[in-house]
């Protein structure tokens, strides 16, 4: 695995994925995880993040303790939801801490917003399209979970909305990052996709590719990218992985890849 936009670090056979505006504005801790470095056994080897998926809940905790350690956070921190390609975006703070994590998790959500320090936001994948935000001069952080459906929905524009809404940040101060995603070449489609993605407010002309009658290749990264820029983001405040889970499938769990039998990577993100 070898990028030329996102930073990969090694701590023995821990390795993990961090964006260069948000290392360079010095206000979170974060990471983007792989598969590496973690105490799961089986298809779950060996950093699963996800409990849901059938793996040893003390593994899943584990791994978390290790990631936790090696970006600066607390476990108690972390804040789950559990993600069902919505577009539901809640504002979190102190009391959640823990929530999915100690205790029971948040349904139906699939991004999260907080500008409370301490509370680690915690968002899953595995092909689906990881965003992360941060207004740098308001303090205040946000992941979101964007798949195919998330992304016809406009979860990234969502997200930008709540946090100028609830906290009146300033795009123009916004960083983000569209994490590891499935790439163009490996996420093919049919027609009842496209034609959802013809809704969308954006030009998707170099979005998709036609395959055939009923099939296209779908550019996740690209029209997030867009969904973003209608938001309001400077694209010279995005960060975008180069990085195919499918592609990696060694180093990154893969639904298309490895189908059901996976586990989970996972994108957090924190304000120090």
């Amino acid at each position: 695995m070898k990028s030329n936009s996102v930073n990969i670090h090694t701590k023995g056979e821990l390795k993990y994925i961090t964006f260069p505006k948000f290392d360079a504005c010095n206000l979170v801790n974060h990471a983007f995880t792989t598969r590496l470095g973690g105490k799961s056994e089986g298809y779950f080897s060996s950093m699963n993040m996800s409990f849901n998926r059938g793996d040893s809940t003390s593994a899943v905790k584990e791994n978390y303790s290790i990631i936790c350690s090696a970006i600066g956070t607390d476990t108690n921190n972390l804040v789950f939801t559990k993600q069902t390609h919505t577009n539901n975006v809640i504002t979190v703070t102190e009391k959640h801490r823990g929530t999915g994590f100690t205790k029971p998790s948040f349904c139906d959500v699939d991004g999260l917003v907080t500008n409370c320090k301490n509370v680690a936001l915690v968002t899953q994948f595995a092909d689906c399209t990881p965003l992360l935000f941060c207004d740098t001069e308001k303090g205040v952080i946000a992941s979101s979970h964007s798949g195919w459906r998330g992304t016809v929905k406009q979860i990234g524009k969502v997200t930008v909305e709540k946090m100028v809404n609830e906290f009146g940040c300033n795009t123009n101060d916004t960083i983000a990052a569209i994490g590891p995603c499935i790439c163009k070449e490996r996420y093919e489609v049919d027609t009842p996709v496209y034609e959802k993605y013809k809704e969308l407010p954006i030009d998707i002309s170099d979005v998709f590719t036609r395959i055939d009658g009923t099939h296209f290749l779908l550019d996740l990264r690209l029209a997030n990218k867009k969904i973003l820029l209608l938001a309001g983001i400077k694209e010279e405040n995005i960060d975008i992985a180069d990085i195919c889970p499918c592609c990696n499938k060694e180093e990154m769990f893969s639904h298309r890849a490895q189908g059901t039998n996976r586990g989970n990577l996972a994108a957090i993100i924190e304000l120090k």
